[in-house]
């Protein structure tokens, strides 16, 4: 499966933390678009997609969630609880992110502008595509 958990920089100070983001040191990539994704019911879930060229850098800055990953062979899940991790989520890897917590705020940097023809929105066509 092609997704990393990166550990950010942690500069810890008493007056509070901070960590940081920087294109082609934390992240193989550029930042091109960044998006918060918050507020979102309890039982509800976001995501449940992939993207042919689009890498995506994932942070829980607040709360937390779940994200599932599947290659289309393989499913793993990984929760992010943590501001100074992120998760990097390599194009052809669908994912779906579920069980927020009351409150929980993901941070999702991407390495490019929004494209719907960059997107897999059927999970039975990402399989096709994948075992082909």
């Amino acid at each position: 499966m092609d997704y990393k958990i990166i550990e950010l920089p942690r500069h810890l100070d008493r007056r509070g933390n901070l960590s940081v983001v920087e294109n082609g040191i934390n992240i193989p990539f550029d930042m091109k678009r960044v998006f918060f994704i918050y507020d979102v019911p309890g039982g509800e879930s976001r995501a449940g997609h992939a993207h042919h060229t689009l890498y995506q850098f994932i942070i829980a800055v607040g709360g937390s969630f779940t994200v599932h990953l599947d290659d289309g062979y393989t499913r793993e899940s990984i929760m992010l609880n943590k501001p100074y991790e992120g998760l990097l989520v390599a194009p052809g890897t669908w994912s779906h992110l579920v069980d927020f917590s009351s409150g929980a705020v993901a941070l999702v940097l991407a390495s490019d502008f929004y494209d719907e023809e960059d997107y897999i929105r059927d999970y039975y066509e990402f399989l096709r595509l994948k075992r082909k």
